[in-house]
């Protein structure tokens, strides 16, 4: 489904366990890592879309965590020009992205990354709150920086972690490579 200005609707979750951290995973056969999204189906609420990609990309339910907010709205991005499918109708030329912040009540052993037939994920990790910032590739930057901005005092009320400045992707990953993460 692609909105008419050519945006795909889309649900982002940021996950966050008692200490603060962030689960961050690794895309499958590839050395790029995100927050779990998904796209919204055609008469789906961002919320039902939430739960559906939840148990699709992490294997878990609505008990497994809790709600802590969600941005006040729609956060943009758009494909570099090479990832544009131009003979795909509609032609999706980004996506619009609607960003939740929960929390695990479980415990983090209730993870599944091979909870459908063709899993997203490889591996994932716990990361500090601003980690994904320097870590995710440069078109989804200010997306995840907006909607990490907006929801970290909901996470941290009496005041986040401070930000670092950014330096930019290229570092040497502080998260396991395969076969040492989950």
């Amino acid at each position: 489904m692609i909105d008419s200005k050519g945006f795909r609707p889309n649900v982002g979750m940021i996950l966050a366990n008692d200490a603060g951290e962030l689960l961050w995973a690794r895309r499958v056969g590839q050395n790029a890592w995100q927050f779990p999204q998904g796209g919204i189906q055609r008469n789906e609420s961002p919320e039902a879309a939430l739960y559906r990609e939840l148990n699709e990309e992490v294997g878990l339910g609505p008990s497994d965590v809790a709600v802590l907010g969600s941005t006040r709205g729609w956060l943009h991005y758009r494909l570099p020009r090479h990832l544009i499918r131009r003979r795909q109708r509609p032609t999706c030329i980004g996506q619009k992205q609607v960003w939740f912040l929960l929390r695990l009540r479980t415990a983090d052993t209730r993870v599944r990354l091979d909870a459908t037939a063709e899993p997203e994920f490889d591996t994932w990790s716990w990361v500090p709150y601003w980690y994904p910032l320097e870590e995710i590739v440069s078109f989804k930057r200010d997306v995840y920086a907006q909607a990490l901005d907006e929801l970290a005092p909901v996470l941290f009320p009496e005041g986040p972690p401070q930000r670092p400045v950014l330096s930019g992707p290229g570092r040497s990953p502080a998260i396991p490579q395969p076969g040492q993460g989950r």
